[in-house]
Protein backbone atom coordinates (compact mmCIF):
# COMPACT_ATOMS: atom_id res chain seq x y z
CA UNK A 1 0.00 0.00 0.00
CA UNK A 2 3.03 2.53 0.95
CA UNK A 3 4.65 2.01 -2.55
CA UNK A 4 1.50 2.58 -4.41
CA UNK A 5 0.93 5.65 -2.47
CA UNK A 6 4.62 6.71 -3.43
CA UNK A 7 3.56 5.79 -6.88
CA UNK A 8 0.15 7.89 -6.82
CA UNK A 9 2.86 11.30 -5.13
CA UNK A 10 5.35 11.06 -8.06
CA UNK A 11 3.24 11.63 -11.17
CA UNK A 12 1.27 14.90 -8.92
CA UNK A 13 4.73 16.02 -8.15
CA UNK A 14 5.74 16.31 -11.48
CA UNK A 15 2.61 17.94 -12.51
CA UNK A 16 2.82 20.40 -9.80
CA UNK A 17 6.53 21.09 -10.63
CA UNK A 18 4.85 21.67 -14.23
CA UNK A 19 2.30 24.23 -12.76
CA UNK A 20 4.47 26.19 -11.13
CA UNK A 21 6.64 26.26 -14.16
CA UNK A 22 4.22 27.73 -16.00
CA UNK A 23 2.48 30.18 -13.62
CA UNK A 24 6.62 31.32 -13.28
CA UNK A 25 6.89 31.77 -16.85
CA UNK A 26 3.80 33.94 -17.43
CA UNK A 27 4.22 35.82 -14.35
CA UNK A 28 7.57 36.79 -15.34
CA UNK A 29 6.29 37.59 -18.70
CA UNK A 30 3.52 39.99 -17.93
CA UNK A 31 6.42 41.41 -15.52
CA UNK A 32 7.91 42.23 -18.42
CA UNK A 33 5.48 43.83 -20.18
CA UNK A 34 4.67 46.19 -17.16
CA UNK A 35 8.12 46.81 -17.06
CA UNK A 36 9.17 47.47 -20.07
CA UNK A 37 6.10 49.79 -20.23
CA UNK A 38 7.03 53.54 -20.87
CA UNK A 39 5.45 56.55 -22.90
CA UNK A 40 7.08 59.06 -24.96
CA UNK A 41 7.21 62.73 -23.89
CA UNK A 42 4.98 65.32 -24.36
CA UNK A 43 5.80 68.06 -26.42
CA UNK A 44 8.69 66.34 -28.48
CA UNK A 45 9.96 68.44 -31.11
CA UNK A 46 9.91 66.45 -34.55
CA UNK A 47 12.40 67.16 -37.37
CA UNK A 48 11.96 66.42 -40.75
CA UNK A 49 13.58 63.74 -42.84
CA UNK A 50 14.38 65.34 -46.10
CA UNK A 51 14.77 63.29 -49.09
CA UNK A 52 16.08 65.09 -52.93
CA UNK A 53 16.01 68.55 -53.09
CA UNK A 54 12.32 70.23 -51.97
CA UNK A 55 11.28 73.65 -52.94
CA UNK A 56 10.63 74.83 -49.50
CA UNK A 57 8.39 77.43 -50.99
CA UNK A 58 6.43 79.37 -48.93
CA UNK A 59 2.11 78.53 -49.37
CA UNK A 60 0.35 80.56 -50.96
CA UNK A 61 -2.84 82.71 -50.14
CA UNK A 62 -5.17 82.33 -53.02
CA UNK A 63 -3.50 79.16 -54.72
CA UNK A 64 -5.47 75.91 -54.64
CA UNK A 65 -3.62 72.70 -53.01
CA UNK A 66 -4.73 68.84 -52.34
CA UNK A 67 -4.06 67.02 -49.39
CA UNK A 68 -4.36 63.22 -48.85
CA UNK A 69 -5.22 60.79 -45.46
CA UNK A 70 -4.17 57.50 -45.84
CA UNK A 71 -4.55 54.92 -43.11
CA UNK A 72 -1.95 52.16 -44.57
CA UNK A 73 -2.99 49.89 -41.85
CA UNK A 74 0.98 48.69 -42.10
CA UNK A 75 0.70 47.30 -45.39
CA UNK A 76 -1.00 44.02 -44.26
CA UNK A 77 -4.77 44.62 -44.89
CA UNK A 78 -5.18 43.66 -48.51
CA UNK A 79 -9.28 43.01 -49.22
CA UNK A 80 -9.28 39.26 -47.97
CA UNK A 81 -7.46 39.82 -44.73
CA UNK A 82 -9.33 40.21 -41.34
CA UNK A 83 -7.65 41.16 -37.76
CA UNK A 84 -7.58 39.46 -34.85
CA UNK A 85 -8.74 42.32 -32.68
CA UNK A 86 -11.75 42.40 -34.63
CA UNK A 87 -12.51 38.63 -34.37
CA UNK A 88 -10.84 38.21 -37.90
CA UNK A 89 -7.82 35.19 -38.19
CA UNK A 90 -4.55 37.32 -38.38
CA UNK A 91 -1.94 39.32 -37.10
CA UNK A 92 0.99 39.64 -39.46
CA UNK A 93 0.92 40.27 -43.27
CA UNK A 94 0.57 37.36 -44.86
CA UNK A 95 3.89 36.86 -46.18
CA UNK A 96 7.18 39.55 -46.15
CA UNK A 97 6.81 39.51 -50.42
CA UNK A 98 2.99 39.98 -50.19
CA UNK A 99 3.72 43.29 -47.64
CA UNK A 100 5.99 44.56 -49.74
CA UNK A 101 4.12 44.52 -52.83
CA UNK A 102 1.44 45.99 -50.81
CA UNK A 103 3.66 49.05 -49.37
CA UNK A 104 4.55 49.50 -53.06
CA UNK A 105 0.65 49.54 -54.15
CA UNK A 106 0.42 52.14 -51.90
CA UNK A 107 3.10 54.64 -52.78
CA UNK A 108 1.81 54.08 -56.16
CA UNK A 109 -1.57 55.07 -55.30
CA UNK A 110 0.09 58.24 -53.22
CA UNK A 111 2.22 59.05 -56.28
CA UNK A 112 -0.89 59.26 -58.48
CA UNK A 113 -2.86 61.32 -56.50
CA UNK A 114 0.22 63.26 -56.09
CA UNK A 115 -0.80 65.58 -53.39
CA UNK A 116 0.94 68.66 -51.66
CA UNK A 117 0.66 67.70 -48.57
CA UNK A 118 0.44 63.91 -47.30
CA UNK A 119 -1.05 62.70 -43.92
CA UNK A 120 -0.25 59.01 -43.49
CA UNK A 121 -1.32 56.61 -40.26
CA UNK A 122 0.04 52.80 -39.22
CA UNK A 123 3.31 53.16 -40.18
CA UNK A 124 5.69 50.97 -39.46
CA UNK A 125 9.57 51.29 -39.20
CA UNK A 126 10.55 48.01 -37.28
CA UNK A 127 7.80 45.34 -36.18
CA UNK A 128 7.22 41.50 -35.61
CA UNK A 129 3.62 42.31 -37.83
CA UNK A 130 5.37 43.62 -40.78
CA UNK A 131 8.71 41.57 -40.71
CA UNK A 132 11.00 44.14 -39.45
CA UNK A 133 10.30 45.92 -42.95
CA UNK A 134 10.94 49.84 -42.49
CA UNK A 135 7.90 50.89 -44.19
CA UNK A 136 8.23 54.58 -43.77
CA UNK A 137 11.96 54.73 -44.98
CA UNK A 138 10.17 52.71 -48.11
CA UNK A 139 7.74 55.31 -48.78
CA UNK A 140 9.74 58.24 -49.04
CA UNK A 141 11.93 56.63 -51.30
CA UNK A 142 9.19 55.88 -53.57
CA UNK A 143 7.19 59.54 -53.17
CA UNK A 144 10.37 60.82 -53.73
CA UNK A 145 11.44 64.89 -52.93
CA UNK A 146 9.62 66.57 -49.68
CA UNK A 147 10.15 67.07 -46.20
CA UNK A 148 8.77 64.12 -44.16
CA UNK A 149 7.97 64.47 -40.71
CA UNK A 150 7.51 61.14 -38.86
CA UNK A 151 6.19 60.58 -35.14
CA UNK A 152 5.69 57.61 -33.69
CA UNK A 153 2.31 56.64 -32.03
CA UNK A 154 3.03 52.96 -31.61
CA UNK A 155 5.93 51.03 -29.48
CA UNK A 156 4.93 47.93 -27.82
CA UNK A 157 7.09 44.99 -25.72
CA UNK A 158 6.63 41.51 -27.34
CA UNK A 159 2.81 40.85 -27.17
CA UNK A 160 2.27 36.84 -26.91
CA UNK A 161 -1.46 37.13 -27.93
CA UNK A 162 -3.02 35.38 -30.13
CA UNK A 163 -0.46 32.51 -29.63
CA UNK A 164 -0.46 31.06 -33.17
CA UNK A 165 0.91 34.64 -34.36
CA UNK A 166 2.03 36.74 -31.75
CA UNK A 167 1.80 40.77 -32.79
CA UNK A 168 5.00 40.74 -31.32
CA UNK A 169 7.05 43.50 -30.67
CA UNK A 170 6.05 47.25 -33.28
CA UNK A 171 7.13 50.37 -33.59
CA UNK A 172 4.56 52.34 -35.89
CA UNK A 173 3.56 56.09 -36.22
CA UNK A 174 1.88 59.13 -38.30
CA UNK A 175 3.40 60.57 -41.52
CA UNK A 176 3.34 63.94 -42.65
CA UNK A 177 4.86 65.34 -45.91
CA UNK A 178 5.16 67.97 -48.43
CA UNK A 179 8.09 69.90 -50.61
CA UNK A 180 7.05 72.94 -48.88
CA UNK A 181 9.12 74.58 -45.85
CA UNK A 182 8.83 73.13 -42.28
CA UNK A 183 8.90 76.12 -39.71
CA UNK A 184 8.51 73.73 -36.65
CA UNK A 185 6.76 70.31 -36.05
CA UNK A 186 5.53 68.99 -32.39
CA UNK A 187 4.66 65.37 -31.48
CA UNK A 188 1.50 65.92 -28.30
CA UNK A 189 0.72 62.91 -26.29
CA UNK A 190 -2.60 61.57 -26.21
CA UNK A 191 -3.90 60.61 -23.06
CA UNK A 192 -4.90 56.55 -22.99
CA UNK A 193 -6.03 54.09 -20.92
CA UNK A 194 -4.91 53.07 -17.22
CA UNK A 195 -6.11 49.67 -17.46
CA UNK A 196 -3.97 46.59 -18.48
CA UNK A 197 -5.84 47.70 -22.04
CA UNK A 198 -2.76 50.53 -22.28
CA UNK A 199 -0.40 47.58 -23.64
CA UNK A 200 -2.06 47.81 -26.85
CA UNK A 201 -2.82 51.87 -27.14
CA UNK A 202 0.77 52.70 -27.23
CA UNK A 203 2.13 55.76 -27.78
CA UNK A 204 -0.97 57.26 -28.85
CA UNK A 205 -0.74 61.06 -30.25
CA UNK A 206 -1.34 63.69 -32.95
CA UNK A 207 1.52 65.83 -34.98
CA UNK A 208 1.36 69.41 -35.48
CA UNK A 209 3.34 70.32 -38.72
CA UNK A 210 3.41 74.41 -39.11
CA UNK A 211 4.35 75.68 -42.61
CA UNK A 212 4.91 79.18 -43.41
CA UNK A 213 2.01 81.04 -45.25
CA UNK A 214 3.14 84.06 -47.57
CA UNK A 215 1.11 86.11 -45.41
CA UNK A 216 2.91 85.75 -42.39
CA UNK A 217 0.58 83.14 -40.62
CA UNK A 218 1.04 79.16 -40.52
CA UNK A 219 -0.98 76.50 -42.04
CA UNK A 220 -0.70 74.08 -39.30
CA UNK A 221 -1.65 70.68 -40.63
CA UNK A 222 -2.60 68.29 -37.58
CA UNK A 223 -1.76 64.63 -38.06
CA UNK A 224 -4.28 62.27 -35.83
CA UNK A 225 -4.90 58.61 -34.69
CA UNK A 226 -7.67 58.08 -32.31
CA UNK A 227 -7.46 55.29 -29.91
CA UNK A 228 -9.89 52.52 -31.10
CA UNK A 229 -8.81 49.58 -28.89
CA UNK A 230 -9.06 49.67 -25.06
CA UNK A 231 -10.45 52.87 -25.16
CA UNK A 232 -13.69 54.26 -23.75
CA UNK A 233 -16.00 57.15 -23.98
CA UNK A 234 -14.13 59.31 -21.26
CA UNK A 235 -10.90 58.63 -23.30
CA UNK A 236 -11.94 59.29 -26.52
CA UNK A 237 -13.18 62.66 -25.08
CA UNK A 238 -10.36 63.27 -23.32
CA UNK A 239 -8.63 63.21 -26.87
CA UNK A 240 -11.09 64.99 -28.62
CA UNK A 241 -10.83 68.01 -26.25
CA UNK A 242 -6.98 68.07 -26.63
CA UNK A 243 -7.03 67.99 -30.37
CA UNK A 244 -9.39 70.78 -29.93
CA UNK A 245 -7.78 73.01 -27.70
CA UNK A 246 -4.66 73.11 -29.50
CA UNK A 247 -6.55 73.39 -32.79
CA UNK A 248 -8.23 76.60 -30.79
CA UNK A 249 -5.03 78.53 -30.03
CA UNK A 250 -3.37 77.85 -33.42
CA UNK A 251 -6.33 79.63 -35.17
CA UNK A 252 -7.22 82.37 -32.29
CA UNK A 253 -3.35 83.50 -33.69
CA UNK A 254 -4.81 83.80 -37.58
CA UNK A 255 -3.08 80.60 -38.65
CA UNK A 256 -4.77 78.20 -41.00
CA UNK A 257 -6.09 74.85 -39.55
CA UNK A 258 -6.42 71.62 -41.30
CA UNK A 259 -6.92 68.22 -39.51
CA UNK A 260 -6.55 64.82 -40.95
CA UNK A 261 -6.38 61.79 -40.42
CA UNK A 262 -8.38 58.43 -38.72
CA UNK A 263 -10.72 59.64 -36.38
CA UNK A 264 -12.15 56.43 -35.25
CA UNK A 265 -15.70 57.62 -35.18
CA UNK A 266 -18.47 57.61 -37.75
CA UNK A 267 -18.19 61.53 -39.41
CA UNK A 268 -21.92 60.98 -40.40
CA UNK A 269 -24.82 62.69 -38.95
CA UNK A 270 -26.41 59.16 -38.28
CA UNK A 271 -25.85 56.18 -37.40
CA UNK A 272 -25.66 53.06 -40.43
CA UNK A 273 -26.98 50.32 -37.98
CA UNK A 274 -24.91 47.64 -35.97
CA UNK A 275 -21.80 49.67 -35.20
CA UNK A 276 -19.02 48.36 -33.67
CA UNK A 277 -17.42 49.99 -30.58
CA UNK A 278 -14.68 51.68 -32.01
CA UNK A 279 -17.28 53.31 -34.62
CA UNK A 280 -19.74 55.51 -33.01
CA UNK A 281 -20.54 58.89 -34.02
CA UNK A 282 -18.19 61.54 -33.81
CA UNK A 283 -19.72 64.18 -31.07
CA UNK A 284 -20.47 66.73 -33.93
CA UNK A 285 -21.11 69.19 -30.64
CA UNK A 286 -17.86 69.50 -29.40
CA UNK A 287 -16.54 70.67 -32.73
CA UNK A 288 -15.51 74.44 -31.68
CA UNK A 289 -16.30 77.51 -33.21
CA UNK A 290 -14.50 78.83 -36.61
CA UNK A 291 -13.87 75.47 -37.32
CA UNK A 292 -16.34 72.58 -39.55
CA UNK A 293 -16.29 69.10 -41.17
CA UNK A 294 -14.69 69.77 -44.31
CA UNK A 295 -17.06 67.63 -46.45
CA UNK A 296 -19.89 69.61 -44.68
CA UNK A 297 -18.13 72.97 -46.53
CA UNK A 298 -16.81 71.79 -49.56
CA UNK A 299 -17.71 73.35 -52.54
CA UNK A 300 -17.70 70.16 -54.61
CA UNK A 301 -18.12 67.29 -52.51
CA UNK A 302 -18.23 63.21 -53.45
CA UNK A 303 -18.83 61.43 -49.77
CA UNK A 304 -21.27 58.21 -51.21
CA UNK A 305 -18.33 55.76 -50.32
CA UNK A 306 -17.27 54.76 -46.77
CA UNK A 307 -13.66 54.87 -46.02
CA UNK A 308 -13.18 51.98 -43.77
CA UNK A 309 -13.80 48.62 -43.52
CA UNK A 310 -14.52 45.97 -40.64
CA UNK A 311 -11.86 43.18 -40.46
CA UNK A 312 -13.65 40.83 -38.76
CA UNK A 313 -13.69 39.03 -42.37
CA UNK A 314 -12.36 39.77 -45.97
CA UNK A 315 -13.77 42.57 -47.77
CA UNK A 316 -17.24 41.34 -49.02
CA UNK A 317 -18.88 44.06 -51.07
CA UNK A 318 -22.23 44.90 -49.80
CA UNK A 319 -21.88 42.38 -46.29
CA UNK A 320 -19.25 43.65 -44.83
CA UNK A 321 -19.72 46.59 -42.48
CA UNK A 322 -17.93 50.06 -43.63
CA UNK A 323 -17.88 53.34 -42.16
CA UNK A 324 -16.54 57.05 -42.71
CA UNK A 325 -13.96 57.68 -40.13
CA UNK A 326 -11.22 59.52 -42.25
CA UNK A 327 -11.50 63.06 -43.13
CA UNK A 328 -10.50 66.40 -42.35
CA UNK A 329 -11.39 69.32 -39.90
CA UNK A 330 -10.57 72.59 -41.22
CA UNK A 331 -10.79 76.48 -39.96
CA UNK A 332 -13.08 78.94 -41.52
CA UNK A 333 -10.07 80.46 -43.10
CA UNK A 334 -9.84 77.46 -45.00
CA UNK A 335 -12.40 77.40 -48.26
CA UNK A 336 -12.59 73.90 -49.61
CA UNK A 337 -13.29 73.35 -52.94
CA UNK A 338 -13.30 69.47 -53.44
CA UNK A 339 -13.40 66.66 -50.91
CA UNK A 340 -13.65 63.01 -52.35
CA UNK A 341 -13.84 59.50 -51.27
CA UNK A 342 -11.88 57.67 -53.06
CA UNK A 343 -12.83 54.26 -54.21
CA UNK A 344 -9.91 51.51 -54.44
CA UNK A 345 -12.07 49.22 -52.53
CA UNK A 346 -10.09 48.42 -49.86
CA UNK A 347 -7.35 46.80 -52.10
CA UNK A 348 -3.98 47.75 -50.24
CA UNK A 349 -5.71 48.64 -46.34
CA UNK A 350 -8.49 48.45 -44.54
CA UNK A 351 -8.97 52.07 -45.50
CA UNK A 352 -9.16 54.31 -48.42
CA UNK A 353 -7.74 57.58 -49.24
CA UNK A 354 -9.69 60.67 -48.87
CA UNK A 355 -8.11 63.54 -51.17
CA UNK A 356 -9.32 67.11 -50.27
CA UNK A 357 -8.44 70.56 -52.15
CA UNK A 358 -8.44 73.86 -50.57
CA UNK A 359 -7.75 77.37 -50.77
CA UNK A 360 -6.20 79.75 -48.22
CA UNK A 361 -7.95 83.12 -47.02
Amino acid sequence: MAKKTKRMKKPLKIFLIVLASILAIVLGYLAYVFISYDRIDDNVVLTADVEGAPSNEEVQVGTEYTIVTYNIGYGAYTSDYSFFMDGGKSSWAKSEEDLKTNIDNIGNVLKDIDADFVVLQEVDTDGTRSYHYNEYQHLREMLGSGNYIFAQNFHSAFLMYPILEPHGKNNSGIVTATEFQIDNAIRRQLPISTSFSKVLDLDRCYSITRIPVNDGKMLCIYNMHISAYGADDSIREGQINMLFEDMCKDYEQGNYVICGGDYNHNLRETDNGNAPDWAQLFPREKIPAGFSLAFEKAYSQDTALDTCRNTDIPYEEGKTFTVMVDGFIVSDNVAVTTYENTDIGFKYSDHNPVVMSFILG
